[in-house]
This record gives structure tokens, C-alpha cells and sequence, in this order.
């Protein structure tokens, strides 16, 4: 009964923070990474990568970290393919920072906070861009490795099979640690 309750409280939680639409003004926009095909961003990146161009063009933030790392054979990181993308869109060079080895939500955003506690810019906030179903872990996992996150989900719609496996990895994740569990699941 118990355990029934707490899975509903995080697809709860899943739920509602895929409804989010925070707009900063914050640190950073962090768009987390996605598939890219010989550096063309795939559709689920591409939409990450608009959201985070609409935000950047508002003023949410004056700083864009695009992360993900590459599979075997691949000759781009999806954190390259994001940056040449938003480049292409306007967003400018010298603002965009690259974390280029994470594999998973947890060692991109671990990867990011190092990356921007080593840059020349002051990066404590973050609004997170990614799909709507992973928002509040990725929230979670954010604040988890030392930033103050908040969520602007695209506006992808998923089957709500998503939403019942996001509400299992926070809720698993909760009790075991996200580190751990990314451990567990690459």
C-alpha cells in the first residue's frame, strides 16, 4: 500500500513538472542531450534546441550548455551537433558551453556543473530544457549535483507509458541516489 502510494506521489510529481514553463531569468539554459545523426539533431533534439533559442531570444539566460556525449563510431557529440544547430539559429559562440562526454541524464548534468564552476561565467541557476515526461527527474538530478534548477519542457507530447517509467527512476532513484542508479542503468 505504502509503496503503491509513494510511486503515485512521483507520477504525480512527473506529471505536473512536465507542465512546468518556467522562463528564468536564471544562470544558464542546460539543454540536455538527445540523438544526433552525423550531426543533424534528431526531431526530440532539434524541438530541445528551438525551446532553448525561444528562451535564449527572451533573455532567460545569458549563457547556453548544450550536453551528451556520442555512441561508438558516431563522428559528433550530440553536444556538437546542439552547438553548430544553435550557432546556425543566431545564438552566439562565445556564450554556448560544451559537455561532450555524459552518457546519461545524471553524468551530463555532474559533467555541466563541473564545466561551469570552471568557466568565466557564474553559473548557480539553471532552467533545464528537455521532454516533458523527464523534467522532474532531470530537476531533481540537477539540484542533486549542486544547481538550483528549474524546468521549461518542450511541448513533445509521450505515451503515458513515458511518464509511468520517469515516475519509477525518481521514485527509485530517491531512495538509491540518481549516481547510483545511473550506474545501474548505462
Amino acid at each position: 500500500m505504502l509503496l503503491g502510494l509513494y510511486f503515485v506521489v512521483s507520477l504525480l510529481q512527473v506529471w505536473w513538472a512536465a507542465r512546468s514553463n518556467d522562463d528564468g531569468p536564471v544562470d544558464a539554459i542546460v539543454v540536455l542531450g538527445a540523438a544526433q545523426y552525423d550531426g543533424t539533431p534528431s526531431p526530440q533534439l532539434r524541438g530541445r534546441l528551438d525551446r532553448a533559442i525561444q528562451l535564449f531570444d527572451e533573455g532567460a539566460a545569458p549563457v547556453v550548455v548544450v550536453t551528451g556525449g556520442k555512441q561508438p563510431l558516431d563522428r559528433f557529440t550530440e553536444a556538437e551537433a546542439s552547438a553548430a544547430y544553435l550557432v546556425k539559429h543566431g545564438v552566439p559562440i562565445d556564450v554556448i558551453i560544451q559537455e561532450s562526454a555524459g552518457r546519461t541524464t545524471f553524468g551530463s548534468l555532474d559533467n555541466a556543473r563541473r564545466l561551469t564552476s570552471a568557466s568565466r561565467f557564474s553559473i548557480e541557476s539553471v532552467l533545464l530544457v528537455t521532454d516533458p515526461f523527464h523534467a522532474y527527474r532531470s530537476r531533481l538530478i540537477a539540484e542533486s549535483v549542486g544547481f538550483d534548477a528549474e524546468v521549461a519542457p518542450t511541448d513533445a507530447s509521450s505515451g503515458f507509458g513515458r511518464y509511468l517509467g520517469e515516475a519509477g527512476g525518481v521514485a527509485v532513484g530517491r531512495v538509491i541516489g540518481f549516481g547510483r542508479l545511473a550506474e545501474l542503468t548505462d
